[in-house]
C-alpha cells in the first residue's frame, strides 16, 4: 500500500497555502502614523493642496516622510505619532474649518502589493486603537420637540372643534401658551384638550382681556419623552455605524443622557466623525416669491418669511411655515438625476408623510419649493494653547425647484456638489433622524502607546505558546513532529489571511481564540500520530500504519472540532464586543486547522514516506 495524493490534490493544497500566504502578507509591513486632510463636505480637494501643507510645515520645520494625494483626500505618513500629533494640531489652526483634518493609521505595504489588492487585518480598540466618542443628548432639546409636536396638534384640535383662538405659540423652556378672547371658549379649549391629549397639564393663566392656557408635559411624559430620545439615538447611531461596516463596535448607554460610541480598527477616522457626530435634517419650505430677499438682508425681514442662503452664497426668502420635515423619510438612496447626470437623493415617505406632502403641494403647483438642509456640529478647536468646543449650526438651500406636479410618496433632491456628498446625505437620512441633538463632549484616538504595547505582549504570547508547541512536538514526534509543526505555522498563516480577507477585526480576546487554537490544532496531530504509533506496534507495515493512521483517527478529530465549532458559534452568536472576537477567531482556526492538521501534514508525509516501502517511520 503506498500513500499517495494524486496531483490535482497536491496542487489545490499548494494553492490555498499561496493563496492564504498572500493576503496574509500586508501585515507584516505594519502601518504609518499619518494625517487625512479633507474638505468638510466631501468634495474633490485642490491641486495646490499638497504644497500648501508642505510650505505649512516646512514652516514649523515638521517633515512628512511621504505625501498621498486622492480624489476626496490629502494623506500625510510620519515616522513616529509625535510628529503625527504636532503636525495634526498645527494643521487644524492653519486650515480653518473649511477642512477636515483627522489622525489615522496608513498600511505600510509597497506599491505594488497594495495595487493587487489584499489588506491587512484591522486592529481593535485595545490593540491597534481607534475612535472614541462621549456623547450627550440634549434632554432639553428632545422636550421642546415633543412640545413644538403637540403645538401643532393643538391648533388642529382647535381648528376642528371650531373653538376660535388668538394665538398658540411654544414659549421655549416654559411650554406651550394658548390665548382666547373670553373665559367659556377657554374652559371649552381646556376641556378638549385635556381629554385629547393625557400627556399636557394645563393651568389657567388669565391677564386682562386675555384669557390663557398654559401647557406643559406632565413629569411622566417628560421622563418618556427623554428615555426614547436617548433609545433612539442609540437606535440610529448603530444603523450608522452599520452603513460604515465598523466590525465590533461599542454603542451603549452612559448614565441617563450619555452614549458611548467606540469604532476600532477603523481606517478613515473622517468620515467616522462626520456621519456618527452630525445631526441632518431636511426641512421643504415654499419660496418667498412676494418680496426681494436682498432687501431682507439689511434686517428688514418681512413676517412670516426666514432668510437662508443657497449653497452659491446667494440669499432666498423662504416661508416659516415647514411643509415637510425629514422625520417621515423612511429610505434615501443616492445616485444621478436622468435629465442632467448630476448628484441626487432619492427620497421615499411613508404614509403619513405622503399624505401630508400630497395635500400641501396640490396647491402649490407652479410655484417654487426649497429644500434646507440642516446639520448641527460641534467642533473642537485650539485656542491660545487650549481646546475650545464651539457648536455650529449649518441651514443651507441645497435645492429650489418649481413644483410641476403633486408629490407624493417618492421624490429626489439634486443640487448636491458631488456623489460623496450624495451618498452621505442618503446614509444619514436612511439611517433615521436622531430624536434629540446630541454634542460630542469627548473624543479621543485610541491608539499608539497603549495599543502598541498591547500588541507586542498578545503576539509575544502567541510566539511563547507557539515555540513551545514547536519544541514539544519536535522533541517527543522526531521527524513527523517537524512535519506538524510546519502545518502549526501554516495554520497560523491562515488564520491572518482569512481575518485579512474578511476584514475582520482583531483583539486581545481574538488573540486568546488565536493562542486555543494553537493547542488544539496540534491536538489533532497528537491523535494522528499516537493512532500511527500504535499501528507499528501491532506489527503493521509503515504505509499501512501512515494510513489507519489518518483513516481512524479523523471520526474522533471531527467530532472533537465540530462540538468546539457549535460552541463557538453559540458564543458568537449570544455574546457582544469582545465575546464575539474570541468566537471568531475560534471558529477560523477550527476550520483552518482541520484543513492543515488533515489535509497539509498527510500532503507532507506522503510526499516524504508515501512512495518507499520498509522505510522506518521517525516518529
Amino acid at each position: 500500500m503506498l500513500n499517495q495524493f494524486p496531483l490535482w490534490k497536491n496542487l489545490l493544497i499548494l494553492g490555498v497555502l499561496l493563496v492564504g500566504a498572500f493576503f496574509a502578507l500586508p501585515n507584516v509591513f505594519g502601518e504609518d502614523p499619518a494625517v487625512q486632510v479633507s474638505l468638510s463636505r466631501g468634495a474633490p480637494v485642490e491641486e495646490d493642496l499638497k504644497a500648501r501643507l508642505g510650505e505649512i510645515l516646512s514652516a514649523a520645520e515638521i517633515t512628512a516622510k511621504a505625501t498621498e494625494q486622492g480624489e476626496n483626500r490629502l494623506l500625510l505618513r510620519f515616522v513616529d505619532t509625535e510628529t503625527q500629533l504636532q503636525a495634526a494640531d498645527l494643521l487644524r489652526e492653519k486650515l480653518g474649518g473649511d477642512y477636515v483634518v483627522a489622525l489615522n493609521l496608513a498600511p505600510a505595504m509597497p506599491n505594488w502589493l497594495a495595487q493587487l489588492g489584499p489588506r491587512p487585518m484591522y486592529l481593535g480598540l485595545d490593540l491597534r486603537g481607534g475612535v472614541h466618542f462621549l456623547m450627550e443628548v440634549d434632554m432639553a432639546a428632545a422636550v421642546s420637540q415633543a412640545e413644538a409636536r403637540y403645538t401643532g396638534d393643538l391648533r388642529t384640535l382647535m381648528r376642528s372643534e371650531k373653538l376660535r383662538y388668538k394665538s398658540i405659540s411654544l414659549q421655549r423652556g416654559s411650554g406651550i401658551k394658548l390665548s382666547f378672547r373670553s373665559a367659556e371658549v377657554r374652559d371649552q379649549a381646556r376641556s378638549v384638550a385635556q381629554r385629547e391629549y393625557p400627556a399636557l397639564l394645563f393651568e389657567s393663566q388669565d391677564e386682562g382681556a386675555e384669557f390663557r392656557l398654559r401647557a406643559r408635559l406632565n413629569p411622566t411624559a417628560v421622563e418618556e419623552v427623554r428615555r426614547f430620545a436617548l433609545q433612539q439615538n442609540i437606535t440610529t447611531l448603530r444603523n450608522r455605524v452599520n452603513e460604515l461596516g465598523v466590525a465590533e463596535p461599542v454603542i451603549q448607554q452612559q448614565g441617563k443622557n450619555r452614549i458611548v460610541v467606540q469604532l476600532p480598527g477603523v481606517q478613515d477616522t473622517v468620515r467616522a466623525k462626520e456621519i456618527i457626530g452630525a445631526t441632518a435634517t431636511l426641512e421643504f419650505r415654499m419660496v418667498d416669491e412676494d418680496h426681494d430677499a436682498r432687501a431682507a438682508q439689511s434686517g428688514r425681514v418681512p413676517p412670516g418669511a426666514k432668510l437662508f442662503r443657497e449653497r452659491n452664497g446667494r440669499p432666498i426668502l423662504l416661508k416659516k411655515q415647514v411643509m415637510l420635515t425629514g422625520d417621515y423619510i423612511t429610505d434615501a438612496a443616492s445616485g444621478f438625476e436622468q435629465q442632467t447626470n448630476t448628484p441626487a437623493v432619492f427620497i421615499t415617505l411613508d404614509s403619513k408623510g405622503a399624505r401630508i406632502f400630497s395635500n400641501r403641494t396640490k396647491n402649490a403647483i407652479g410655484k417654487s419649493m426649497g429644500v434646507v438642509f440642516i446639520e448641527n456640529k460641534t467642533e473642537t478647536r485650539r485656542v491660545s494653547g487650549k481646546l475650545v468646543r464651539q457648536k455650529r449650526v449649518v441651514a443651507e438651500v441645497i435645492n429650489v425647484a418649481v413644483i410641476r406636479d403633486r408629490l407624493g410618496k417618492r421624490f429626489q433632491i439634486s443640487g448636491l456638489d458631488s456623489s460623496t456628498e450624495a451618498r452621505d446625505l442618503a446614509l444619514l437620512l436612511r439611517a433615521g433622524a436622531l430624536a434629540a441633538p446630541i454634542e460630542i463632549i469627548e473624543e479621543r484616538t485610541i491608539g499608539p502607546s497603549l495599543g502598541q504595547e498591547n500588541v507586542d505582549q498578545g503576539f509575544l504570547s502567541v510566539i511563547i505558546g507557539f515555540c513551545l508547541v514547536l519544541v514539544f512536538m519536535a522533541f517527543y514526534y522526531r521527524g513527523f513532529g517537524l512535519v506538524a509543526n510546519l502545518a502549526l505555522a501554516m495554520n497560523l498563516v491562515m488564520i491572518v489571511a482569512v481575518l485579512s480577507m474578511l476584514q475582520a477585526t482583531l483583539t486581545l480576546p481574538g488573540i486568546a481564540g488565536i493562542v486555543l487554537t494553537v493547542g488544539m490544532a496540534v491536538d489533532a496531530n497528537v491523535l494522528i500520530f499516537e493512532r500511527i504509533r500504535e499501528e507499528l506496534r501491532n506489527g503493521n507495515s509503515p504505509q499501512a500504519s501512515i494510513h489507519a493512521g489518518y483513516e481512524k483517527a479523523f471520526s474522533t478529530i471531527m467530532d472533537a472540532n465540530v462540538t468546539t465549532l457549535i460552541a463557538a458559534v453559540v458564543l458568537f452568536g449570544f455574546g457582544t464586543g469582545p465575546v464575539k472576537g474570541f468566537a471568531i477567531t475560534l471558529a477560523i482556526g477550527i476550520i483552518t486547522s482541520m484543513f492543515t492538521a488533515l489535509m497539509g501534514t498527510r500532503a507532507v508525509v506522503n510526499l516524504i514516506y508515501g512512495g518507499k516501502r520498509g522505510r522506518a517511520l521517525s516518529i
